[in-house]
């Protein structure tokens, strides 16, 4: 046995468990490290090849066998092939010591003498694997943790920055957050708290690498998700969202119940539902537009705040439009910058063009 005294088996159990609670991985696979790091430095110590090792997790004791395959001596003679006696064992041989063994299973035999020089190898062996195997552990916890939480909001703690990214503390994981994707006018500091959506996931040999944004749609949609009952449990479907990131967002939204109003329930009474969501987004609004599955009334509920629009489907292969506005409404839909416009646009998916009725009348 490789651990000699009831105080080394006890501080190997102790710093095992503690290496556990400490990277939160399975015990068997530290246990399974360590048996592998000592069967690997005696097989380099002695040469052989059939050497595994035994580790007693309640005791902390290392027990080392050699093994021998059982095979039948009529088939390797039938293969004109001969008995390997450092590696295997004739059945008849085999069955002088357990009655029941069959053929391919193993025999074992305990390594009582062990070389004076093999425990300091035999360390450094068992330590390297258990590096190697904890590190692939961790890895594979991270993954398994992350691998499906693309397109959800995440909540971390900032922990440092560079000239381009914010890096967002996930627990097992750092996220990094382009600083050109959070919310224009934003403040972040260090150590605070903050909600990131995962816009990408990649995950690759030297571990798991994950995309953050706030300013990515997606964030919106996720945000008015976990306020909205609603929309969480399928009463109102959100159709479509279109975003400016730090100005205003457009959300389309339907029901299939009759009683129920999927604008109302999204903005809620004195709008207390819908504020809960802006009070996230640094002055951003949000504008609430029922969906309607005739694209000409959409287009036109989604051009809101201006009233009396009239529209003209020119191509709906090539998903184009035509709104037609008073002078009084002209500037509200199109909006500051082409805004209200470009932002019904990408709720529709059609590419709106707006003129005035009186420069149609010319036309």
């Amino acid at each position: 046995m490789i651990v000699v005294n009831s105080k080394q088996a006890k501080e190997f159990i102790k710093a095992v468990d503690a290496l556990v609670a400490e990277k939160g991985i399975d015990k068997a696979i530290v246990i399974e490290a360590m048996e592998s790091g000592m069967a690997n430095a005696y097989k380099k110590n002695t040469g052989l090849s059939n050497v595994k090792a035994k580790v007693n997790e309640e005791t902390g004791q290392i027990r080392l066998f050699t093994y021998k395959t059982v095979v039948d001596t009529d088939n390797l003679e039938n293969d004109n092939l001969e008995l390997d006696d450092k590696t295997q064992i004739s059945l008849a041989d085999a069955r002088k010591i357990v009655d029941d063994i069959k053929e391919g299973e193993t025999i074992d035999t305990e390594v009582k003498i062990v070389p004076e020089e093999f425990g300091r190898v035999a360390v450094l062996s068992a330590k390297q694997i258990i590096v190697q195997k904890v590190k692939e552990a961790e890895k594979n916890l991270v993954n398994e943790e992350f691998k499906d939480k693309q397109d959800e909001i995440l909540i971390g703690t900032l922990s440092r920055e560079d000239s381009k990214n914010y890096y967002v503390d996930l627990g097992r994981a750092h996220g990094v957050l382009p600083k050109d994707e959070i919310i224009p006018g934003e403040k972040l500091q260090m150590g605070s708290s903050i909600k990131v959506y995962v816009s990408k996931i990649e995950i690759g040999t030297k571990g798991i690498f994950i995309l953050l944004s706030r300013s990515h749609y997606g964030f919106v949609k996720r945000l008015l998700e976990s306020e909205i009952p609603e929309l969480s449990d399928g009463t109102v479907m959100l159709y479509s969202v279109a975003r400016d990131a730090g100005n205003r967002s457009k959300i389309a939204v339907y029901t299939d119940y009759d009683k129920v109003d999927p604008v109302g329930a999204i903005i809620g009474e004195k709008g207390t539902r819908i504020n809960r969501v802006l009070s996230q987004l640094n002055g951003e609004k949000i504008d609430v537009i029922l969906y309607d599955k005739d694209p000409v009334k959409f287009i036109q509920n989604a051009l809101s705040p201006a009233k009396d629009v009239e529209v003209k489907i020119i191509d709906e292969k090539n998903k184009e439009a035509l709104a037609i506005v008073n002078d009084e409404n002209s500037s509200l839909a199109i909006g500051k910058k082409g805004q209200n416009v470009k932002l019904a646009s990408r709720l529709t998916k059609y590419k709106i063009s707006i003129k005035k009725l009186g420069e149609l009348n010319e036309e």
